[in-house]
């Protein structure tokens, strides 16, 4: 029994000997910190653990004025970083490093390591409840305009280990609606808040939707548009800043059709004025999706951003407001 206890107290020793520490990290830092342009008087960085996969960093030197100096060692702070994420005994998300140039020269800088852990960093996990609140939300404003089909039109809602789909967030989708004499497609995902990350965001803050003659539309062809809309809305979350472009120009010649889609052979994206209420992080626009045919735009000057000029020249043709 004695022996044992020993042993047990010689490995607590060890792996105790093991732990990195911020002190260890102050020592590892200061050397490379040291070596700051000769303008520098502090720097301060800023850098996050992983989380849902992600991590992030900032910060720089500065100098007398408080002006940014490059030459910023963030290779050195991400590897200490991970050393103390590794080795951490109470939990954290967040690491300071500070460093302070001293006014007698020959002597070393002053560097501190603060881990901190700050709860509005915390990325929504898998099972998040604002994830069902937006598909909510949603639903209620297209029941509220006329009869939602019972299913969805198109659902590509494959995931990855934090629930995310390809925009971002669990619902990658498009919903039908019946409003009189139209069908509208929609899509249903696209302000869904990001999984895996904690921005008090609506995804990238808009859905789109296009509208068709419900008399005349087949079946085929409604999924054929619904594949296409999700596909469109791939873009859109690749883009993150389409909403806002669209707001600003009105409409936006975005992306070229396929030949299966012929004669349509362009995308319109333009401003409805129609909003969704009641998602998690507030309202979000619809956005109207048009497609067209080169002839339409023929002759236009598409040399200004988005050939947003030769946009609403074609919507202003078919009579579609903005």
């Amino acid at each position: 029994m004695k022996a044992l206890g020993q042993n047990k107290f010689r490995q607590g020793i060890q792996e105790h000997a093991m732990q990195y520490t911020p002190s260890d990290a102050i020592r590892d830092l200061r050397p490379i910190l040291d070596r700051a342009p000769p303008e520098a008087v502090s720097g301060e960085w800023v850098a996050t653990t992983t989380q849902a996969g992600v991590s992030s960093q900032s910060g720089t030197y500065r100098n007398i004025k408080g002006a940014a100096v490059d030459a910023a060692p963030h290779k050195i702070i991400r590897d200490v970083v991970e050393k103390l994420e590794k080795s951490q005994t109470q939990p954290f998300n967040k690491v300071i490093v500070r460093w302070t140039k001293k006014k007698m020269p020959f002597l070393r800088g002053r560097v501190t390591v603060e881990t901190i852990f700050d709860p509005a960093i915390v990325p929504r996990g898998p099972d998040s409840p604002v994830y069902e609140a937006a598909a909510v939300a949603r639903l209620k404003f297209w029941r509220a305009r006329g009869d939602v089909a019972d299913g969805f039109a198109a659902d590509r809602g494959e995931v990855n280990i934090h629930n995310q789909t390809k925009w971002f967030g669990p619902q990658r989708r498009v919903i039908a609606v019946r409003i009189g004499s139209t069908l509208t497609l929609a899509t249903d995902g696209l302000s869904t808040p990001w999984a895996g990350i904690a921005d008090q965001e609506n995804g990238v803050e808009c859905e789109l939707f296009m509208e068709f003659d419900a008399t005349t539309i087949d079946d085929k062809k409604i999924d054929d548009w619904a594949h296409l809309l999700i596909s469109i809305g791939d873009l859109v979350a690749d883009g993150y800043a389409v909403a806002r472009d669209v707001k600003k120009h009105g409409a936006i010649l975005f992306c070229r059709l396929t030949d299966d889609y012929s004669p349509m052979s362009r995308i319109i994206l333009s401003h409805d004025g129609a909003q969704i209420e009641g998602l998690p992080f507030g309202s979000v626009p619809l956005i109207r999706v048009t497609p067209i045919t080169e002839v339409e735009i023929e002759g236009q000057d598409q040399s200004d951003d988005w050939a947003a000029n030769a946009a609403k020249y074609a919507l202003a043709n078919r009579q579609v407001g903005i």
